[in-house]
C-alpha cells in the first residue's frame, strides 16, 4: 500500500496545505496541482515577458520549506507546477533547496508547434463548437497538450524526489505513483481507470474532505484547520480515501460522491491520455471514521488522440460596483444601470454584451432566488466586453460619477475606476497522440 496525498488544487489554494501533510502523518507521495486552462495563458504571458518565469512561483519556496520531509521521510513530490517553463521552475527547485534531485517531464508545450500542426492538415476544430482553428490563429497565447501517467511515472523512475510537469491531467499526479510502484502496464485499463479516480477524487483538495461540501457543512470538523485528502492505494486497484487523525474535516461518502460528480460529463465515458474510466462502476462504503473504500472501478482503453489545451485573446472587459442602501435598494441600483446604458448608447459605443447583476437579489441564483422586494442594501454590478479597447475604457468612466449625478445613497466606489482587461478565452482541441513526443530530464 502507497500513501498519496494532494496539497493544492489550484494555484493559490491553501499553503499550509502541504506543509500539514508531511508533518501531520505518514505520507509516500504529495501530488500538487496548479493548473487551470487559464493559468497556462498567464504563464506564457509571464514568460514572454521574462524567460525565467513561466512557472507557479509559489512551488519552489514551498519545496525548500518541506525539503526536510522530503530528505528525511522519503516523500516524494509530483506537481504540474512548471506550467509552460518546466525547466526554468526546476532549477528554482534546486536554488532554493540544494542537493534535491528533480526530474522535469517535457513535450506538453506544443506552442512553436501550431504550424506545423496546419501543415499536416489537422484543423484542430474547438471541440465545443466545430470551428477550424484558423479563425483564431493570430489570436492564440499558449498552447499545450494534456498528458498523462506514464511520462511521470518515467521521472519518478529516475530516483528523482520532485517531479515538476507542464500541463499534466490533473488525475495523472496520484496516477503515476501508482503505476510507478506497482508496476501497472499500458493495457490495465481496469487500474488504470481506478487509479485516474483516485485522482480525480483528491485532485481538488480540500474539496472531498469536507470542503466546500453542501451537506451538512455547519457541522464539519475544525475548517480551520481542514485536512487534505490522502489516497492510500493498493496493487489491486482499490484505494481508501482519508485524511491525517490530527487534521479538521471530514470524510465520508457525501463528501467523495460530491467531489465525483465534479466537472463530470458522461459518467461512462471519462476520457484521459491513459484510459477510459467508468464511473458508474464505483462502489463506495464506510471503512471507518473518515475512511471511504473505493473499489469495483471498471476501464477501457485509452484514447486514439490527445486533448490541446489552447488560450487565445478575445477582446477585452471591465467590471465595475456601486452599492446602494435601504431605502429603495434595489430600485436605485436598477435606475443606475438604465443610466448608464443609457449613457454609453448616447456615446455611440457599442459593445460585444453589457451585463448587470444585482448582489443581495439575484446574482447568484438568478430567477431561483427567492423573492426580496426590499433588501436593506444592493450590490450593482455592471461589466462589458468587446472587441474595442477604446470603447471599454470609455465605460469605466461612466459609473462613478454616479455617486453624484445618480441616484442617492451610492457608496462602494473607494477603488475608483473599473480596470480595463484582456479577455483570455479556452479553445480545446484533438491531435493524434503519436505527436506527442515526451521526455525527462534530470536538473541538477
Amino acid at each position: 500500500m502507497i500513501r498519496i496525498a494532494n496539497g493544492q488544487g489550484f494555484w493559490g489554494d491553501w499553503l499550509e496545505a502541504p506543509v500539514r501533510l508531511v508533518e501531520q502523518g505518514p505520507i509516500d507521495y504529495l501530488a500538487l496541482d496548479y493548473l487551470a486552462e487559464v493559468t497556462m495563458s498567464i504563464l506564457q504571458k509571464q514568460r514572454q515577458a521574462d524567460a525565467t518565469l513561466g512557472y507557479a512561483r509559489d512551488f519552489p519556496p514551498l519545496i525548500a520549506r518541506i525539503s526536510g520531509a522530503i530528505r528525511e521521510r522519503g516523500v516524494r513530490v509530483i506537481a504540474n507546477a512548471g506550467g509552460v517553463n518546466p525547466v526554468a521552475c526546476a532549477r528554482e527547485v534546486v536554488r532554493l533547496a540544494p542537493g534535491l534531485k528533480v526530474a522535469v517531464v517535457l513535450g506538453d508545450d506544443v506552442y512553436p508547434r501550431l504550424d506545423e500542426f496546419l501543415a499536416k492538415s489537422y484543423e484542430m476544430r474547438d471541440m465545443d463548437t466545430g470551428e477550424p482553428i484558423a479563425a483564431i490563429r493570430d489570436r492564440i497565447q499558449s498552447a499545450n497538450a494534456y498528458i498523462g501517467a506514464f511520462p511521470l511515472a518515467e521521472a519518478l523512475g529516475t530516483g528523482a524526489q520532485v517531479v515538476i510537469a507542464g500541463r499534466s491531467t490533473d488525475t495523472a499526479l496520484a496516477l503515476a505513483p501508482m503505476v510507478h510502484r506497482f508496476g501497472w502496464k499500458a493495457d490495465e485499463f481496469d487500474k488504470l481507470a481506478a487509479g485516474t479516480i483516485a485522482g480525480h477524487i483528491i485532485e481538488c483538495g480540500a474539496q472531498s474532505t469536507g470542503g466546500n461540501c453542501q451537506v451538512d457543512w455547519q457541522t464539519i470538523p475544525d475548517m480551520a484547520n481542514i485536512g487534505y485528502p490522502i489516497v492510500e492505494a493498493e496493487p489491486d486497484g482499490t484505494f481508501v480515501v482519508t485524511r491525517h487523525a490530527a487534521a479538521g474535516g471530514r470524510v465520508s461518502i457525501h463528501s467523495v460522491k460530491e467531489q465525483l460528480l465534479y466537472e463530470l460529463g458522461d459518467p461512462r465515458n471519462y476520457i484521459t491520455p491513459d484510459c477510459v474510466a467508468d464511473f458508474t462502476s464505483v462502489r463506495l462504503e464506510e471503512a471507518g471514521p473518515d475512511r471511504v473504500r473505493v473499489s469495483g472501478i471498471r476501464g477501457g482503453p485509452r484514447p486514439p488522440s490527445l486533448k490541446l489545451s489552447i488560450s487565445y485573446a478575445n477582446g477585452w472587459k471591465a467590471i465595475g460596483t456601486l452599492v446602494y442602501s435601504w431605502p429603495q435598494a434595489l430600485e436605485k441600483a436598477r435606475a443606475a444601470d438604465r443610466i448608464v446604458r443609457q449613457r454609453l448608447r448616447g456615446l455611440g459605443l457599442e459593445f460585444d454584451e453589457i451585463y448587470t447583476e444585482y448582489f443581495g437579489v439575484n446574482a447568484c441564483l438568478g430567477p431561483a432566488a427567492p423573492p426580496n422586494p426590499d433588501p436593506p442594501e444592493v450590490q450593482l454590478r455592471i461589466g462589458v466586453r468587446g472587441a474595442d479597447k477604446k470603447a471599454v475604457d470609455r465605460f469605466t468612466r461612466e459609473l462613478i460619477p454616479l455617486v453624484l449625478n445618480g441616484p442617492p445613497g451610492a457608496t462602494g466606489f473607494g477603488e475608483g475606476r473599473p480596470v480595463v482587461r484582456e479577455i483570455v478565452a479556452y479553445w480545446s482541441a484533438l491531435v493524434p497522440r503519436e505527436e506527442i513526443v515526451t521526455r525527462v530530464e534530470v536538473v541538477e
